[in-house]
């Protein structure tokens, strides 16, 4: 009998065997910076290929499966949260990182944002937020400010804009926190912790588009004359309310771990459930049991 990898001395990954195909993002994209800190977070951890899951919808951010060697899905636009729900609830060994970008979470994804946020489905979900649909080519997301011109607001931009980290609060979020991809250093920090966590991880990053809208997020970066502002000494991450309040902070805001509490997961949740139902037919053998299902449906 083989021995299981996971009992086999293993020498930790590089970033030469972790890393696939070449990026093919514009130059100076912030995704760079976010990829290049997950193969770091990979190589630190000793996580194997076969123990991690790359999942992401639709946008320049989500091409991330396809840079990555490991198991992985480019899933459909705004549906990455679904399927990576049903991988985190099927194969609970997996460490489940879901990538994308405002659009694709806060838009088109955003009742499967909500949804997986409250049912505490335990999973890291990384949004690339650049304020912009880049990989069209300059519309107006969820998360553009007011006055921002692109080709769907050729007057500016109207609509008061989505605050990431008070609707991922609201709905029920048990790890919030926010980066940025000018602050590796930080950035690596939150994405361990945030992988960590037992529950559903919410990270936004600040990723700039350097193709269609160049320096938006010069004002929290220190190197551009910005300031990089962390949490507030003394904050409490078990205080929903003050991280409601500190998220409300004008833009650019602070940077850390808003809020951090240990609720149950959907996924003991459903073992539980699985447990109660397999003690039920303890010894049948499987064609048993779904004889027993038909004929409860005569």
């Amino acid at each position: 009998m083989s021995t299981p990898l996971a009992e086999v001395e293993r020498k930790p990954l590089t970033k030469k065997e972790l890393a696939a195909e070449h990026p093919t993002w514009c130059p100076g994209c912030g995704d760079f910076s976010v990829l290049a800190l997950y193969f770091k977070l990979m190589e630190k951890r000793r996580i194997w290929h076969e123990k991690v899951t790359t999942v992401a919808g639709i946008g320049c951010s989500s091409r991330f499966p396809y840079f990555v060697q490991a198991h992985g899905a480019h899933f459909i636009h705004g549906r990455a949260l679904p399927f990576a729900t049903g991988l985190s609830l099927s194969r609970p060994d997996l460490h489940v990182f879901v990538f994308g970008g405002d659009g694709d979470a806060f838009s088109i994804g955003g009742n499967h944002f909500n949804h997986c946020a409250r049912k505490n489905v335990k999973l890291t979900y990384l949004v690339m937020d650049n304020q912009v649909y880049g990989l069209t080519k300059k519309q107006t997301s969820p998360t553009s400010p007011i006055g921002f011109k692109s080709k769907t607001d050729t007057w500016g931009a109207q609509d008061e804009p989505v605050n990431p980290m008070r609707q991922a609060l609201t709905a029920g979020a048990t790890f919030v926190a926010r980066t940025t991809h000018t602050n590796p250093k930080h950035l690596l920090e939150v994405m361990e912790q945030a992988m960590d966590h037992d529950g559903f991880s919410f990270i936004e990053c600040l990723s700039e588009c350097t193709e269609f809208f160049e320096g938006a997020f010069d004002s929290s970066n220190p190197r551009k004359g910005g300031e990089f502002l962390e949490m507030p000494q003394g904050h409490d991450v078990t205080d929903e309310m003050a991280a409601y309040r500190i998220a409300g902070v004008p833009f650019p805001g602070h940077f850390g771990v808003f809020y951090k509490v240990q609720k149950t997961t959907k996924n003991a949740k459903e073992a539980e459930i699985n447990r109660r139902l397999r003690e039920k037919v303890k010894g049948l053998e499987d064609w048993q049991i779904l004889q027993q299902n038909f004929d409860r449906m005569k």
